[in-house]
């Protein structure tokens, strides 16, 4: 099984604090951001390696992480620079999981993340579901207010789990819980990103690609335990230091 996490966005809502570092590679109580994601993402048996995409300007930040990290993993790390320089000429999210899928030659079950995510627990059963559905997943988490719903993309799902509804930023939430960037593709559902992007839909917001799916092949969903958490602002930025701290 491989890894995918993104690291290509310039977080311009967190200059200064991105304007020389990676928004992943922000310290929130005294650890990068992107460790939370690979110390719970590290409990899931069979990963053997991990792609990080970046831009031109982070790939060298990105890079002497992984040299870091990589003295305490079981796996490898291939660090790909998608040639971007600043936003008006980024690839998107999905752009950027299709480079990987190309240039790297991934014929494999993969596990896409947002380096950015705050997870507080391990991820290992997300791995276990994931193998037993062999199907596209999507992880989901309830933020408990339909006014903190409406910045993500509201999920409806049936009573397996499955996804029958998605509305990426709705005026007007269902609900509250949301899709967060925690997917996995089974090997053979990969063709279908290239489909994505070649039939001129959005190549930014990975969601998109799951709004996109769903009514093509069953989509799961798998509960994130514990605390999620997702940084955009200076303010949240704060408030997850304080609730990291606490936790730790």
């Amino acid at each position: 099984m491989k890894v995918l996490i993104l690291g290509a966005g310039y977080a311009t809502r967190l200059y200064p604090l991105t304007l020389t570092q990676p928004k992943p590679l922000l310290s929130v109580a005294g650890k990068p951001m992107i460790d939370y994601v690979m110390d719970n993402l590290a409990a899931i048996a069979g990963i053997d390696r991990v792609y990080v995409v970046t831009n031109d300007k982070f790939a060298g930040h990105f890079q002497k992480w992984a040299d870091e990290y990589a003295n305490r993993a079981p796996f490898a790390f291939t660090i790909i620079n998608d040639g971007s320089t600043d936003d008006s000429n980024k690839l998107g999210a999905i752009g950027d999981l299709n480079l990987v899928l190309q240039r790297e030659h991934v014929d494999d079950d993969l596990i896409v993340v947002a380096g950015d995510n705050l997870f507080s627990e391990k991820l290992s059963a997300f791995g276990e579901f994931c193998r037993a559905k062999n199907a596209p997943v999507l992880g989901v988490y309830d933020v408990g207010s339909l006014e903190s719903a409406k910045k993500y993309g509201v999920v409806a799902v049936n009573r397996d789990g499955v996804i029958e509804d998605f509305k990426e930023k709705p005026a007007q939430p269902a609900s509250t819980l949301i899709g967060i960037a925690l997917y996995y593709y089974p090997r053979a559902t990969l063709p279908l990103v290239a489909q994505y992007l070649a039939e001129g839909n959005n190549p930014d917001q990975p969601g998109r690609l799951i709004q996109w799916l769903y009514p093509r092949t069953p989509v799961y969903t798998w509960a994130v335990p514990g605390i999620w958490y997702d940084i955009g602002s200076k303010e949240t930025l704060d408030e997850a230091n304080r609730i990291f701290a606490r936790k730790h």
